[in-house]
């Protein structure tokens, strides 16, 4: 069974998992028990899928700071199991942070990118690389012996890099040097996301198009 592409989501799905991640969260603070996956999901929720869920604390208009962000690179669960166990991950497991606590639900925001599989990239001059990375579009898997990062195609839009930073700053997350990706013997993939967002904690929820951002934000400075 193939697992699904962020291309089928729709706008409606996006918000349904967005809400979904969030009742997974409340649960596991609240209750300490894991959500089960609902009935009236979308059949092809049924199919393995990966996402990663984003957690935020809301500081006013446009102004957050990270809380928590895990998920899952590889089809091990249905797209709906992915996003109940990415959520309760990031708000419980993320070793840079502490667990949520239940007072913290009224002021975090959540974002839900749903992911394709990560394709190898195949290139004979290392050098060429940046020119295969478009910002906005692919996020990307550094890979060599144990080390392995990944950053999500939200992240460089997020801080205004170009691909080449992007790569660097991937190889970093790695715990590698930053011209890893220069090494034949690194092994790297990208893969394309689709991002569902919270606007306002338990607002409404919108779909972020990564490369307007990445032009209003960065290229138009």
């Amino acid at each position: 069974m193939l697992p699904v592409h962020p291309s089928e989501i729709s706008f409606d799905e996006g918000v349904f998992l967005v809400k979904l991640a969030r009742k997974a969260i409340e649960k596991i603070v609240v209750d300490g028990e894991t959500l089960r996956p609902p009935p009236d999901a979308p059949e092809k929720f049924k199919r393995p899928g990966m996402t990663f869920t984003t957690i935020e604390t809301y500081l006013g208009e446009k102004l957050t700071s990270l809380r928590g962000c895990i998920g899952f690179l590889t089809p091990v669960y249905s797209l709906v199991e992915s996003t109940i166990y990415s959520a309760i991950e990031a708000a419980t497991g993320d070793p840079r942070f502490p667990p949520v606590a239940a007072w913290e639900l009224d002021k975090i925001l959540v974002e839900v990118t749903v992911l394709s599989t990560p394709t190898p990239i195949i290139v004979s001059n290392r050098k060429l690389l940046p020119r295969l990375i478009t910002v906005g579009k692919h996020g990307l898997v550094v890979e060599k012996g144990f080390y392995k990062g990944t950053l999500l195609p939200v992240v460089p839009v997020e801080y205004c890099w170009e691909s080449e930073e992007f790569l660097s700053e991937t190889c970093v997350k790695a715990g590698l040097r930053p011209d890893c990706w220069l090494d034949a013997s690194t092994r790297l993939y990208y893969y394309e996301g689709r991002v569902f967002k919270e606007k306002t904690p338990k607002g409404d929820i919108y779909k972020r198009d990564l490369s307007q951002e990445y032009m209003n934000e960065c290229l138009k400075r």
